[in-house]
């Protein structure tokens, strides 16, 4: 059984790494783990603090400095991917012999996945690293990608702007798709790439979004028990 888990770079890494978090949520994984030899994780590792803060000098370093075209989105891109990497090497370490294979960049190759946990980073521009973990849950025949972040559910709208925004227990793909459009801009905050959901939807996978923070509700998650977030299918 092999669950996939596309991990928010801002949940590792806000600004610096979460020791506090990685603690707890190592600790709660590799005992869920032990329960069963043949259960397996996949984490695919967003960037985060580190991303953003880099794209951020990136874009002010060409509006400053001047270019005849502007910031150039697939710089963006290759640079919050670097913190990707990061950030997976980080999580890879933490988690010892549980990881004996490198930290994944390419998920649509050939994988050698020898312990329990596998992680992954960003690939190439485009999309973020919740396309990645869409590639990965096809390659390994998972049905269903946790897509933990530091929202509880989606909601119809941004309740930080929308005071009557509400949150959604379900949604359909064609419904979700609407909301979140089908353009990819590196540094973008949506709930669950535009890329990685045309994709979802084009094979038939499960997302369910969650908070990151609320190690209990992914133990339930992982446990098939019922958990707080939303569901994206059909």
């Amino acid at each position: 059984m092999t669950k996939v888990l596309s991990v928010g770079g801002s949940i590792v890494v806000p600004e610096k790494p979460d020791t506090d978090f990685l603690n707890k949520f190592i600790s709660m994984t590799t005992s869920w783990l032990n329960e069963d030899k043949n259960r397996r994780l996949i984490l695919v590792v967003g960037g985060g603090g580190p991303a953003r803060v880099y794209q951020t000098a990136y874009r002010d370093i060409i509006s400053n400095v001047g270019s005849a075209t502007g910031a150039d989105n697939s710089e963006a891109d290759w640079i919050g991917i670097m913190a990707t990497r990061l950030n997976a090497q980080l999580l890879k370490a933490s988690f010892g012999k549980l990881c004996p294979n490198p930290v994944v960049y390419n998920p649509t190759e050939d994988i050698k996945f020898e312990g329990q946990v596998l992680v992954a980073a960003g690939w190439k521009p485009g999309f973020s690293t919740d396309t990645d973990a869409v590639y990965l849950a096809e390659n390994f025949k998972a049905d269903t990608v946790v897509n933990l972040s530091n929202i509880e559910k989606v909601y119809t709208n941004d309740p930080r702007k929308n005071p009557d925004a509400t949150p959604i227990d379900n949604i359909s793909w064609a419904d979700f798709r609407k909301m979140v459009g089908d353009e990819w801009v590196p540094g973008k905050n949506c709930p669950f790439d535009p890329i990685a959901s045309k994709k979802a939807q084009e094979i038939g996978l499960t997302v369910i979004c969650a908070a990151g923070k609320n190690i209990e509700n992914i133990k339930n998650i992982l446990d098939a028990k019922d958990y707080v977030g939303t569901t994206i299918k059909g």
